[in-house]
């Protein structure tokens, strides 16, 4: 049986979520980091990626479907990640993720502090590659 490795990223102006999967079945938040350019941004998950098979990027849709200025930056991003590490990168519709990651957190009783520091963005990482997994499962 192949296992396949795969790092999700959530990447945004500041900061990125990292998350992962090794069974290809549950995601799990590995991390959040702060960055000041996208140069950094690139360095920092390729580190990370060392030994992944597949990177998959979340895509910041509109919400009628349509890609804006965000979209580009991250699709610049994920392109300039790939050529880096040599490591396939695919993009997951992150609509929604952010406020679904912080209504997970308040419901868990996390204070807001907390959700500010990082948290989200690891949490939506996770939600990006669980989404992925689930529609490759159908």
């Amino acid at each position: 049986m192949i296992i396949v490795r795969y790092l999700s990223v959530d990447y945004g102006d500041r900061r990125v979520g990292l998350a992962s999967s090794d069974s290809g079945i549950i995601a799990t938040g590995l991390c959040t980091f702060e960055h000041g350019s996208m140069r950094q941004a690139v360095d920092r998950v390729a580190q990370a990626a060392a030994g992944f098979d597949l990177i998959v990027v979340g895509l910041p849709r509109n919400m009628d479907g349509t890609e804006g200025e965000r979209a580009s930056k991250t699709r610049a991003f994920g392109r300039v990640l790939e050529r880096v590490t040599g490591i396939p990168v695919i993009y997951q519709d992150e609509r929604l993720t952010s406020i679904e990651a912080e209504s997970v957190l308040i419901e868990g009783g996390v204070r807001r502090a907390d959700r500010k520091s990082g948290l989200i963005d690891k949490l939506s990482a996770q939600l990006i590659l669980q989404a992925y997994l689930d529609s490759q499962k159908r």
